[in-house]
């Protein structure tokens, strides 16, 4: 459980800087990782609590990461 949350992290967090670095959002590096590291801490904690999600930690990760940074940014913005 411990690699999978190492993993999750890890994939958050390259998926935050390309994001950023492929100019699909304008946070800044480091808050894009933050805001997808957060969403992968709260999916993965939900698969565990729920079952819910895929069968691959790695898939969770990245669609967790995605969806955190549509979520976050669109709904703090005017």
């Amino acid at each position: 459980m411990f690699l999978t949350m190492f993993g999750t992290v890890v994939i958050a967090g390259i998926v935050g800087y390309l994001s950023e670095k492929t100019g699909w959002t304008h946070n800044g590096i480091l808050q894009s990782i933050i805001i997808c590291v957060g969403g992968a801490f709260v999916f993965f904690f939900v698969r565990i609590m729920f079952n819910i999600g895929f069968d691959s930690a790695g898939m969770n990760a990245i669609v967790s990461s995605i969806g955190a940074l549509i979520i976050v940014p669109f709904h703090w913005r005017r």
